[in-house]
């Protein structure tokens, strides 16, 4: 484990609340768990002059920590295991690598008065090409064929299906589903969007909605794409009841949480033929059990959660750029970007 002792210190104004405070850097303690390469990790060292900061890599999220580092942290960057950021108790900030923190937001894992901020906007790409991509190959039966190759099979699948016209009902509307709307749009496809505040617009969406209007809207469009964070509010939001409403050749794709389809549900429609196909890179629970109908379904597309992470290497730029940013916020008295609690 590498540490940086600065040479220079003092006084300088660190974001709490939206508002300016001061901060002493020699009071500040750093662990710093992205993944960064030598130059990066000399970028944060010369960013975050004069304080304490110990850059544990990969190393942190998989192995416990001294009691000694703990102890005296009060700022992580990465994700590092909840039960190592419980024992954080002088924790003031959290910046995520993930553009999802509800796993650092239960109550207990942080202090009430910690800040958390996200990566949100680090993945838009990467998660939006994984999901359209699962899309436009289930319209032209793809899996379908794959299946039939293993299985040394020449036969026509019949009629395919295209974004060029189709109506795209993209529930969550923040940066990947931003993103995903704009792939169908720049293809042809008219992109209905759905979030709390309709009275907010997003590039790529044609029309806004709130949640109210999902049952009316379910029933007319040829594609479901779920880009939601997991809460009571979007669990089983497509639960079986929704699931009856959506067209028999319509296509589901959720890549936001697994939570938010009643995947016991979505099988059965499948196999009854009653949905025409469902990309899904989350499921609930994950893995699905092995016995679960869905892996044999062979409308579903299912990938193992990895639409997301750092996958694409542009995103994994994006997120130490995001997250070296709000470095420079905190020591600096600005705004945090992503403040999230």
């Amino acid at each position: 484990m590498k540490n940086l002792h600065g040479l220079s210190g003092g006084w300088s104004h660190g974001a709490s609340a939206g508002s300016s405070r001061l901060v002493n850097r020699h009071e500040v303690c750093i662990i710093n768990a992205l993944p960064l390469t030598e130059q990066e990790e000399l970028t944060f060292k010369e960013v975050a002059s004069g304080v304490q900061q110990y850059f544990v890599g990969d190393e942190g999220l998989d192995k416990d920590l001294s009691s000694e580092l703990t102890d005296k942290a009060t700022v992580i960057l990465g994700n590092l295991q909840v039960s190592q950021v419980k024992r954080c108790k002088r924790i003031a900030w959290m910046q995520t690598a993930s553009a999802g923190v509800n796993n650092y937001e239960v109550d207990g894992v942080l202090p009430e008065t910690a800040m958390i901020t996200s990566a949100s906007g680090a993945y838009g790409q990467e998660v939006s090409e994984h999901m359209f991509a699962m899309m436009w190959a289930l319209m032209k039966r793809l899996p379908n064929y794959r299946d039939q190759q293993r299985e040394n099979i020449w036969q026509d699948r019949g009629p395919v299906a295209t974004v060029r016209g189709a109506k795209v009902l993209i529930v969550g509307t923040g940066d990947i589903g931003s993103h995903f709307a704009q792939l169908v749009k720049a293809v042809g496809g008219n992109t209905i969007g759905i979030r709390r505040d309709v009275r907010k617009a997003a590039p790529g969406i044609d029309t806004m909605f709130g949640f109210k209007d999902l049952d009316k809207l379910l029933p007319q469009v040829d594609v479901v794409a779920l880009v939601v964070p997991s809460s009571p509010d979007t669990y089983h939001i497509l639960n079986r009841k929704r699931l009856s409403l959506i067209r028999s050749h319509a296509i589901i794709i959720n890549a936001g949480r697994g939570d938010a389809v009643d995947c016991q549900a979505l099988a059965e429609y499948l196999a009854a033929g009653s949905i025409g196909a469902a990309g899904l890179d989350v499921t609930e629970p994950e893995p699905l059990p092995k016995d679960h109908q869905l892996w044999n379904e062979p409308q579903c597309l299912i990938t193992p959660h990895i639409a997301g992470g750092y996958h694409l290497p542009q995103a994994r730029t994006q997120a130490i750029n995001i997250a070296l940013d709000n470095v420079q916020r905190y020591l600096s008295g600005l705004p945090l970007r992503n403040r999230m609690r």
